[in-house]
């Protein structure tokens, strides 16, 4: 790495140099107020005769991986914001001379600092080469083309602020001279001696220049070749930005996708500054063929994250409907989990009534919550671990089961537990979000001409109104009359819409009623509103008759928002007991912990201990170091006999035992004043519940795998709760599959890469060879090209068995040991070959 303080002037004058923007960087992004710092400068350093102004660094790497044999191309890393700019200046004050007259500054500022003059090759022929929106628009101020560029950009808006700023030749000659005084520090790397991602890195340590996307973006492409570079970021990066972005505010929500993308990948959701961080840690080291494959996935999961922020570019009406509820909600905190439930309709796991189910229930879920009162922070560790509790067999059972599992704040609030909340809660001056939500779903439940109830003429109406008349105290008793002004006015029973609400106004009820004024049918009598089907056949409006259609809006509230009709397994309440309560952990196993109403499947206390501790950290780091005479916690690694980072570069000691290590989380849990937030429950209490299911599988492939007689294949793979068990192929997104369900046992080999062309146009080549492999195998095949789900697949089933009846488990295990070799060798050939192409 080579460093030198030099004008701006000599280092753009270079002869026979391309200045490089690569596509990895942020978008150019400065805005007219950062052109007139930097205009401003510029006079006043001339102006006040300073002799120089310094402007910083500018980073590039020298020789870079865009060379040619006509030009030099510095690839810049940093600081490409005000060399962009400075071109910009430039092209204005060449612009200026030329429509001034001063043919030889023109010609000098041309040549000089704009282009390459004598090289032949187009594309080398421009000093500045950029990204393609920002190329374009350079060309066009250059060219004084910009009235005809389609689009916004910020090269053209600082253009036309710079052109507005030089409206003189003292204004071109002060700016020109100005330019000269400038400096800066030239940063020159060597490819294959200096590291430009750490350099990098350092250069933008405090996050503040760049997003948490840009910084992944520059990750991702910043090392690779120029060809490998370019076809990542325009099959892969280009998709992902465009997909999550908010197409009504026009914003990228990038930064937002890939935190709910590492939040379904680990579990934990990481602090919004922390995003870059946590991406680069999962896949520091693992820049091969499976993180390729990995961005695939990322790019394939930005497809249904688009219909989650953008629900208007779904074209099944229903999804979009249930989608823009939940958008209109900001249940964002669900995005995390419906990534993977999406997913999963994607590779046919679930059908599209299914899905429609799952996005109702997240809705009844989230509105109960909110009519009750419960805290919406309590949602996001829910849905953070929430696609771990479902049992893909049973996929929206288990999904409601989970869900009614939950305790304390993270609930599902019962048919009782919503009537008393509803009944008192002000649902008038509540958000208007929520409050547009609750009357449109009320009115147009089953109602098969919809009704826009957002529409400016229709809103809310008060009953009983705000300000009632004197009428109201003749036909009310003293009692209804005090109770509906004090406590009733704003509740659901004494609330509708109406297309009138000013006519109708302060009026009594029947006046409200009856109303037909020029003909106009002002009044209920009138209204095609479910809302007001009732209020038509009342005479008269009192408590008793408020509390008569309050039970019937509140059970139509039961229809649209149910709780799941589903049964939920019995637990031994007793097996659930807090940290300060528990039996010492020795030599015992966990069923899962509970922490802050959210629900870990963990087995090993010290994944709990870790987990736990970095929940305190995150929650007030400094009250965590102050209590380092409880816990010992360094960033200085040596001080431990077998150090753990806890996070953000700290370490704890983690060779303790299982008593130590409760100890340690109950000091701190006393600390931070949470004893009662830490629920433990032991693996050999457990009863009922879907754990059962989960263990039995567990078991059955702890028993299966030792058997398993061949060299490569299961080797590394661990037991899981889940009905399938996988191995790789050697091709990311291949592998070889163990099923076991209530009716069937079978042998797979799935097709599942990111991209569904992909998928089929590997199974073809398989299908190819259909007889060679079948041959191998020593059976015929199941050949599913499932043409509406994104996977494919080629099974051998063995029918007529129950997982669940002990009678058949040996049938099954039998079965699986004695046809793996061979279904190994069906496919590994044509694999081979696959590999080789």
């Amino acid at each position: 790495m080579k460093a030198n303080e030099l004008p701006i002037n000599t280092f753009l004058q270079n002869q026979n140099v391309q200045f490089v923007i690569p596509v990895y960087q942020r978008n150019y992004d400065w805005s007219p107020n950062e052109c007139r710092d930097l205009i401003n400068d510029i006079v006043a350093v001339e102006q006040e005769n300073r002799g120089t102004h310094f402007i910083g660094s500018i980073v590039f790497i020298h020789e870079g991986v865009y060379s040619t044999s006509e030009v030099r191309e510095l690839v810049i890393i940093d600081g490409q914001q005000r060399l962009t700019t400075i071109n910009i200046l430039y092209v204005a004050l060449y612009r200026y001379a030329k429509e001034h007259m001063l043919e030889n500054e023109a010609a000098m500022l041309y040549d000089m600092f704009l282009v390459n003059k004598y090289v032949h090759n187009e594309a080398s022929k421009l000093k500045l080469k950029q990204t393609d929106n920002n190329s374009k628009a350079f060309k066009a101020i250059l060219l004084g083309t910009e009235s005809m560029f389609d689009g916004y950009s910020n090269v053209i808006e600082n253009f036309n602020y710079f052109k507005g700023r030089i409206t003189s030749e003292a204004d071109f000659h002060t700016i020109r001279n100005g330019l000269k005084r400038l400096i800066f520090v030239e940063i020159s790397l060597e490819r294959d001696k200096d590291d430009p991602q750490r350099i990098f890195e350092s250069l933008n340590s405090t996050g503040l220049d760049l997003s948490q996307s840009d910084l992944i973006r520059n990750f991702i492409l910043m090392d690779l070749e120029p060809k490998e570079q370019h076809e990542i970021y325009e099959k892969i990066w280009h998709p992902i930005e465009e997909n999550a972005r908010d197409l009504v505010r026009q914003k990228s929500l990038v930064s937002d996708f890939i935190r709910d993308y590492l939040t379904l990948k680990t579990k934990r959701i990481p602090n919004k500054g922390k995003v870059y961080e946590e991406f680069k840690k999962m896949y520091q080291n693992k820049k091969d063929e499976s993180f390729q494959q990995e961005l695939e996935i990322i790019k394939a999961l930005s497809i249904h994250y688009r219909k989650f922020i953008n629900p208007q570019v779904v074209t099944d009406s229903n999804l979009k409907r249930e989608l823009t509820y939940i958008s209109r909600l900001e249940i964002n905190v669900a995005y995390p989990f419906l990534l993977q439930v999406f997913e999963d309709s994607e590779n046919g796991l679930i059908d599209q009534a299914t899905l429609l189910k799952i996005l109702k229930l997240i809705q009844s879920f989230a509105w109960r919550r909110f009519i009750v009162g419960l805290p919406t922070n309590a949602l996001n560790k829910i849905f953070m671990t929430l696609y771990s509790e479902i049992d893909q067999e049973d996929y929206y059972e288990s999904l409601c089961v989970a869900l009614l599992k939950k305790r304390g704040s993270g609930k599902f609030p019962t048919d009782l537990e919503v009537r008393s909340a509803l009944y008192d809660k002000d649902m008038y001056n509540t958000q208007s979000k929520n409050r547009s939500y609750f009357f449109e779903l009320l009115e147009n439940y089953n109602n098969r001409e919809y009704v826009n109830t957002n529409s400016e003429l229709i809103t809310i109406e008060h009953i009983f109104p705000r300000n009632p008349s004197e009428k109201w105290l003749t036909t009310l008793t003293a009692s209804d009359y005090s109770t509906f002004k004090e406590t009733r006015l704003n509740t659901i029973g004494n609330l509708t819409l109406s297309g009138n609400n000013g006519a109708l106004s302060n009026l009594s009820f029947s006046e409200k009623k009856e109303m037909n004024t020029d003909g106009k049918e002002q009044g209920y009598l009138y209204s095609r509103l479910w809302l007001n089907d009732y209020l038509k056949k009342q005479e008269n409006w009192n408590l008793d008759k408020y509390n008569e259609r309050f039970e019937i809006i509140y059970n139509r509230f039961l229809q649209i928002w149910q709780l799941p009709a589903v049964l939920v397994p019995s637990i031994d309440i007793d097996s659930e007991q807090p940290i300060f309560d528990a039996e010492i952990p020795t030599n015992k196993k966990l069923a899962y912990f509970i922490f802050e109403d959210t629900k870990i499947e963990e087995t090993a206390v010290a994944q709990m201990y870790f987990y736990v501790l970095r929940a305190l950290f995150e929650k007030n780091a400094e009250l965590f170091l102050l209590n380092n005479q409880i816990l010992k916690i360094s960033k200085n690694p040596q001080e431990f006999r077998a150090p753990q980072e806890l996070i953000n570069g700290y370490f704890i000691e983690a060779n303790i035992d299982s008593n130590s290590k409760f100890n340690y989380l109950k000091k701190m849990l006393n600390v931070f004043e949470l004893g009662d937030e830490l629920i433990i429950k032991y693996d050999t209490q457990e009863v009922g519940d879907n754990s059962d299911r989960f263990n039995r599988r567990r078991k059955f492939w702890s028993d299966l795998l030792p058997k398993i007689n061949h060299s490569i294949l299961f080797q590394r793979v661990n037991p899981t709760k889940d009905f399938w068990l996988s191995a790789g192929a050697g091709i990311s997104g291949l592998s070889y599959t163990f099923l076991i369900t209530k009716s069937y046992a079978a042998l797979e080999f799935t097709i599942n890469r990111a991209s569904k062309e992909e998928n089929k146009r590997i199974f073809n080549s398989l299908e190819k060879n259909k007889t060679e492999i079948e041959q191998r195998f020593g059976a015929p095949l199941q050949w599913e090209y499932m043409d509406h789900a994104k996977m494919s697949r080629v099974k051998y089933q063995l029918d007529h068995v129950n997982f669940y009846n002990d009678e058949d488990l040996n049938k099954i295990m039998d079965f699986f040991l004695a046809h793996i070799s061979n279904f190994y060798d069906g496919f590994n050939p044509v694999i081979q070959e696959l590999k080789r192409k």
